[in-house]
């Protein structure tokens, strides 16, 4: 097992990773950009190096300053986190050219994965069901006979994109030309690639995601389903495990496309294949080559450590786990805490004046905070993640509920009344979940 590794994040998850780092035994090493310099996971790492400035580019995203850092601290492995560098396959390569060992799946597994048309291309060949999608479009012209043959509404996405970044819903061919060059521009900029291609829309699809992990002795088990349906902005807000509602043939059919899916890339490490389910069909919708913001729910009905797995294969280790080992037990459910006006879902920096986080059973709180912690425009404004467990689906909404009304970030607008207005509304505890829910009831639409 290594005995330092470097957390190539900041935040919550930073955090997340030093927590199990600590448990094993082994010396974490934080980076900082200079707006980062007071952060807890700083605060919490047994050493900590300064990246850059505050903009993501000069520091969470600059290679070379990360494997500076690395080489200084004599780090022995870098773990990416989720998020900034975590799934690009160039920063994955430096890592293994500079000596050390990624925390992660393969390179060349990445890229495949991080290019939509060619992971799509690829599961399809594995048999997996697929969208009806077009190729990629150079113009708004090919756009327009792609749409008209898949028929409106389309959705546009980026095929380098990720996090709901570049996408766009176009319910009819007038908004088609705008919603184009936009689509194209946003990617271009996000992900320095503006191809785009179009996808027939399912309108109120659930959004249904299988963790696998594989190691490098050719073992793949899953630890079941999470439910993301409910998003706004195309990110994620709530997840839960098991998904509810889902009739257990279609789980198991999930289950067993996810696991042909990672047995045909010879995929190793922390992994997580994502569908759309409609009815009693499913469809491949990306695969996340990385540790997913919402692993705590696996964890909470599993009882395994995605971190320590993660950093057991990267060190060469078999999975200690056989598929028939894996026993969920009861339902968990996760609440992203987002510094962002609770019904507009638009970011608001701020200071963090005082803190309180919930106890109590089953109850678990990851986050990067502290008092005085200033949240800025450079990064994402989530602030923690709230989870937990229950015996049945109702008791762990019911200890989710009691958690976030204890939760206080003072000196913030967040989306707390958002999550509640979801969380105890009648929809959501019946388990009738699909994309659209949040939006309709979280923010100004339904109550």
């Amino acid at each position: 097992m290594f005995a330092r590794v470097l957390i190539a994040n900041r935040g919550e998850i930073a955090c997340r990773i030093i927590d199990t780092c600590r448990r094993m035994g082994i010396e974490t090493v934080a980076v900082h950009s200079d707006a980062d310099a007071g952060s807890r996971h700083v605060r919490m790492a047994d050493r900590a190096y300064p990246i850059g400035p505050a903009p993501v580019t000069q520091s969470y995203l600059n290679v070379e300053r990360l494997l500076e850092a690395a080489r200084a601290s004599g780090a022995e492995a870098v773990h990416p986190g989720y998020g900034l560098l975590s799934e690009q396959a160039r920063f994955a390569r430096s890592v293994l050219g500079a000596g050390l060992t990624w925390i992660g799946p393969q390179p060349e597994v990445m890229e495949e994965m991080a290019d939509k048309l060619a992971a799509r291309r690829r599961m399809e060949a594995a048999g997996l069901p697929v969208v009806p999608a077009s190729g990629p479009l150079a113009s708004a012209g090919e756009a327009m006979e792609a749409a008209a043959s898949l028929g409106y509404p389309v959705m546009l996405k980026a095929v380098a994109g990720g996090g709901g970044i570049g996408m766009e819903r176009v319910g009819e061919p007038a908004a088609l030309a705008p919603a184009f060059e936009r689509a194209r521009s946003r990617a271009q900029a996000y992900f320095g690639d503006g191809t785009v291609y179009l996808e027939r829309l399912l309108e109120r699809p659930r959004h249904v995601e299988i963790q696998v992990l594989g190691d490098h002795h050719g073992h793949v088990i899953h630890l079941g389903g999470r439910d993301c349906s409910l998003q706004r902005r195309h990110q994620k807000v709530i997840e839960e495990a098991p998904p509810p509602e889902l009739a257990p043939d279609l789980a198991r059919a999930l289950e067993e496309a996810a696991l042909r899916a990672v047995r045909e890339l010879g995929y190793r490490n922390s992994g997580t294949l994502e569908f759309l389910v409609e009815g009693g069909r499913f469809a491949f919708l990306e695969m996340n080559t990385r540790l997913q913001v919402e692993h705590p729910v696996t964890e909470a009905i599993t009882g395994v450590d995605l971190v320590e797995q993660q950093l057991r294969v990267a060190a060469g280790e078999p999975l200690a786990l056989t598929q028939d080992q894996v026993a969920p037990r009861g339902h968990a459910v996760e609440a992203r805490l987002y510094a962002e006006d609770p019904e507009r879902f638009l970011p608001r920096p701020g200071t963090v004046t005082g803190l309180s986080w919930p106890r109590g059973e089953g109850v678990r709180v990851d986050h990067g905070l502290v008092e005085g912690y200033g949240v800025t425009p450079y990064y994402d404004p989530l602030l923690a993640k709230i989870v937990a467990w229950g015996k049945s689906r109702a008791e762990a909404i019911e200890r989710l509920v009691g958690a976030l009304q204890e939760t206080r970030v003072d000196g913030l607008v967040t989306n707390r009344e958002a999550l509640l207005r979801v969380l105890t509304h009648t929809r959501f505890r019946a388990g009738a979940v699909d994309t659209a829910l949040f939006e309709s009831v979280g923010g100004r639409g339904e109550r």
